[in-house]
């Protein structure tokens, strides 16, 4: 059997088995490649060359950079800026999305876009209540729409414009594809618009987070933090000095009631005689009583209250973190009450038991107690490893969606301009400047270098990884001329309209399994040689190459970006050409009354 015939029926295989949805995506793509070697249509180096290519590692950098954007608080800060922009209306929001997407697609690819827009737009529709099902395709597509803005948005419009200039044409200048990008964005969303809530899945997907961006007021309300309480510090003039503990006497002060009393290093108080300095005793009250105590015993403010209100119980230092006291905890049997410090840098807020607020006095804990615990981000998020503590909901991710711009924003933000700077100009390859970008994250303490391997989504990493062997196979085994023969012989000598169409048609559907960059350099000698035999003028014809390079919608496996949010948006392999297939027609529909008025046939 001839190789091309080999490379064809894999590819049918390889659609057959991702429509049917048994096999994890990853796990085809690698017995593809395995598949292709086993066969003889490619070397053992070809079949492994996927996980090395440059695509590839571009995609995984971006993982990186992006995660650093969303861990500085970046994200969160875009996603409110768009919401007070769109109110509470989803269709409002989703169009600002696609319209944002298509913007920076056309600055630093559709896939750095992806990468970077997609924490963003699961947190929208989170707080719009709507499944990020319904935002992420839709997002990717105005995003392959925004690679035909500008000439150096997509290296097919390079690819067509060298190949302008060779044919002796006038070729394309810098905004030549902007003329047809803006309507075939609007055209996009117009399609989305309308069949997106038909058509688009309301999935739930399993790696959904939670929604934390009311954090704060929610554990303070469930903590009945209110007036919150004082740490007030024994000074060294303090009358106090010397009185035992039970004996202290604040009737000249009946609205303040003390909830605790510690020693010096911030452990609990043992049983003692008397008061010592730099003791610190915890009492809730008035603020007017409270600095009258202060006052009258020479004692320091060493805590106001933490108090939603006051904005302090989540900031960008500070923040908190509900724990529960596990079986087996070292914890069991200590006594603890809301004021009291754990180390320099953490403090109980309060304490509940079987669901009810022990209010402010002392607690025994026992199993199944909960804590809420405020203090530095640094030091609640190291609660997250802590073995006698289970922690409920993740620090990271509350700091994430309810504090916006950081103390590391300035940081990933400039990380992020020039990793933009580098590929708009084209000073590096984009494999570089992702690398740099993500190396940077890392170094400057955006992320840490755990935090950067698991940001990756090596499913999609695997995915393309796997599957560039089988657009290599295609290529080089003539199955991709071979298919283009049968488009030449079929068009012949046709109406210069139809050879538009065909082009159309033979990239649309190589372009949903095949890289667009692959498909591009495959048909590409193909469109020249229809518009010569036929008469037509190159420029159109390249033109509506690139636009079908671009219109990759069928298939997860059309574009990464279309794998990037294939996860997070909960999606199928079939649920693609649902709103895929409306969109391609329109796009050809919209390039057919564009083209041949700007670029004559």
């Amino acid at each position: 059997m001839e190789q091309s015939t080999i490379s064809l029926l894999v590819l049918a295989a390889v659609v057959v088995v991702f429509i049917w949805n048994r096999i994890s995506v990853g796990a085809v793509a690698v017995l593809t490649s395995l598949t292709l070697y086993a066969t003889g249509v490619v070397t053992a180096d070809q079949a492994l060359a996927g996980f090395g290519d440059p695509v590839v590692i571009f995609i995984a950098s971006l993982f990186v950079v992006s995660e650093g954007i969303d861990s500085a608080g970046v994200t969160t800060w875009a996603g409110q800026r768009l919401l007070d922009v769109s109110g509470d209306r989803p269709k409002v929001a989703l169009l600002a999305v696609m319209g944002l997407a298509s913007v920076m697609s056309a600055l630093i690819t559709l896939n750095g876009a992806a990468a970077a827009l997609i924490p963003m737009v699961v947190v929208i529709a989170m707080r719009l209540k709507v499944s990020p099902g319904r935002m992420l395709m839709p997002m990717a597509f105005a995003g392959s729409a925004g690679s035909l803005l500008i000439l150096t948005a997509s290296p097919i419009n390079v690819l067509v414009t060298d190949a302008a200039n060779d044919a002796g044409t006038a070729g394309f200048s810098f905004f030549s594809f902007t003329i047809l990008g803006i309507p075939l964005l609007l055209a996009t969303m117009a399609v989305v618009a309308l069949l997106g809530p038909r058509v688009l899945p309301v999935r739930v997907p399993d790696a959904q987070p939670p929604d934390l961006s009311r954090y704060a007021g929610l554990v303070a309300d469930h903590y009945d933090i209110t007036d919150g309480f004082y740490r007030l510090r024994v000074r060294q003039q303090s009358p106090l000095i010397g009185t035992p503990p039970d004996q202290l006497d604040l009737s000249r002060y009946p609205g303040i009631t003390v909830i605790g009393l510690q020693a010096r290093g911030d452990h609990p108080a043992p049983v003692r005689d008397q008061l010592d300095p730099d003791d610190v005793l915890i009492v809730t009250g008035t603020s007017a009583e409270v600095s009258q105590l202060a006052i009258d015993n020479v004692l320091a403010v060493a805590m106001k209250p933490v108090t939603l209100e006051t904005g302090e119980l989540v900031s960008r230092e500070l923040g908190v973190v509900e724990l529960v006291v596990p079986p087996r905890s070292p914890l069991l049997g200590e006594t603890v009450f809301p004021g009291m410090a754990r180390g320099p840098e953490l403090v109980i807020l309060g304490v509940r038991r079987l669901g009810e607020e022990r209010g402010a006095r002392s607690t025994t804990l026992e199993e199944g107690d909960a804590l809420l615990v405020h203090g530095s981000w640094s030091a609640v998020e190291q609660l997250v490893d802590h073995r006698d503590v289970l922690v409920v909901n993740s620090p990271d991710l509350v700091r994430r969606q309810s504090i916006p711009l950081g103390p590391m924003a300035p940081r990933a933000i400039a990380v992020l301009v020039v990793m933009i700077g580098l590929l708009a100009f084209d000073v590096v390859p984009p494999a570089v400047a992702g690398l740099g970008a993500a190396v940077a994250m890392v170094l400057l303490g955006v992320v840490g270098s755990a935090q950067a391997y698991r940001s990756v989504s090596w499913q999609t990493v695997v995915l393309i990884g796997g599957l560039i062997p089988l657009s290599v196979a295609i290529r080089q085994s003539g199955a991709a001329d071979l298919i283009a023969d049968k488009l030449l012989a079929v068009i012949g000598q046709g109406h210069p309209i139809l050879v538009l169409v065909a082009i159309f048609a033979l990239t649309a559907a190589l372009g949903q399994f095949i890289s667009n960059t692959a498909t591009v350099l495959i048909v590409l000698p193909v469109a020249l040689a229809a518009a010569t035999e036929s008469g037509v003028s190159p420029l159109p014809v390249l033109m509506m190459l690139a636009v079908a390079g671009a219109a990759s919608f069928l298939t997860p496996v059309a574009t990464p970006a279309n794998m990037m949010v294939m996860a997070p948006g909960g999606y199928r392999f079939g649920d693609y050409w649902r709103l895929g297939l409306p969109l391609v027609v329109t796009w050809l529909v919209v390039a057919l009354l564009i083209i041949p008025v700007v670029w004559p046939l």
